[in-house]
């Protein structure tokens, strides 16, 4: 059976840009792993025993960043599921877009990352190794355009 897991992609706007700029405003929260090949990510982890989708991704994003729900705006319209092998199994990654209310929240980590980054679309997808991923953070900019 696939590993199943599910996260929140965080994003944040910086004070608000002219009109034909919005994009140059978004900023995307990944995570450095602490073990492995210390990648960035954003938030994410495996459901727990009765829960469901949703309230895992927002519970992993309180444990790995300290981000409370109350914290975040959910972002109707989009979720993204990331099919790949992972330590010779198949993995399911479900993801949901939520902005941060408050752009200067502080970020608190666990102990299961080192270092934590906000970073303008271009450069979050430079530190996110993996092609679908890539991916994902470009279709995440695509709909939070195209919504403007």
């Amino acid at each position: 059976m696939a590993v199943r897991a599910c996260g929140l992609i965080i994003y944040r706007r910086l004070q608000s840009p002219p009109p034909s700029k919005v994009a140059d405003g978004i900023e995307y929260l990944l995570l450095q792993t602490s073990y492995g090949t210390h990648h960035w990510t954003p938030p994410k982890g495996h459901v727990d025993p009765g829960e469901d989708d949703l309230q895992t991704a927002f519970r992993e994003t309180q444990e790995e960043a300290g981000l409370q729900a109350s914290q975040l705006t959910l972002i109707e319209g989009y979720k993204r599921e990331l099919h790949y092998p992972a330590h010779g199994k198949p993995k399911t990654v479900i993801y949901w877009l939520a902005e941060v209310k408050d752009c200067n929240t502080e970020i608190k980590l666990s102990e299961e990352h080192q270092a934590f980054q906000w970073l303008k679309l271009e450069d979050a997808c430079k530190f996110a190794e993996y092609e679908d991923m890539k991916q994902t953070l470009k279709e995440v900019h695509q709909f939070l355009c195209s919504k403007e």
